[in-house]
């Protein structure tokens, strides 16, 4: 099937619906842009995997931003909507990775060849430390964002899949009213939304 003719969402649900007859959770790293879009998708999720967080996002900018959006997980993970036993990955912020990756392209256009190696970046070392860890599967929240192309999104986290021998778990989190989910739950619990995507060059394009 053409990645252009795939229901990502639908891709899921089967996938969940195989691993329910299971009878047990398997683990799941999740890639986590920041904790307003991670809300909407910990609470699909949660009922199905053993969920483990992962906030490597050396894209984001300045250091300060990294840090405000960082700490908004303790108060996500604190509220009574999600379980007590989902579990931060400490990631090291390095900037400089993002830099060298997108080096040449920082005039690109938003959504354009500078975020498709972002999310190179970020997915596959997200496989990479899925397999460190053991966990079945890893999966990122960029999905959940209208404003990100879930195809490419889907197709580079299939190819980091083949590369680790790691399933990834396909998926459009804005189906479903993800996205609107993720802003009332921002709302009921005050979480800080950005009002950029990350990087300093987003945040040329965004004023």
């Amino acid at each position: 099937m053409d990645n252009q003719n795939k229901n990502y969402q639908m891709i899921m649900e089967t996938e969940i619906e195989s691993i329910k007859k299971l009878g047990s959770k398997p683990i799941l790293l999740m890639q986590c842009c920041c904790a307003p879009c991670s809300s909407a998708v910990l609470e699909r999720l949660k009922e199905y995997f053993k969920i483990k967080m992962y906030f490597y996002n050396p894209n984001i900018y300045p250091t300060d931003e990294y840090e405000k959006r960082g700490k908004q997980f303790n108060i996500l993970l604190s509220s009574e909507l999600l379980p007590n036993d989902i579990e931060i990955i400490p990631s090291a912020y390095k900037p400089e990775e993002f830099e060298n990756t997108v080096r040449g392209l920082e005039n690109e256009k938003e959504g354009g060849a500078r975020c498709e190696k972002c999310f190179e970046l970020r997915l596959f070392n997200t496989a990479k430390k899925a397999k460190e860890i053991r966990a079945d599967y890893f999966c990122t929240t960029l999905t959940v964002s209208p404003h990100k192309n879930s195809e490419l999104i889907n197709k580079i986290g299939i190819k980091a899949e083949k590369k680790y021998k790691v399933k990834f778990l396909q998926s459009d989190f804005k189906k479903k009213d993800g996205y609107k989910r993720s802003t009332e739950l921002s709302k009921e619990l005050g979480l800080y939304r950005q009002n950029y995507c990350g990087c300093k060059y987003s945040m040329w394009f965004d004023k």
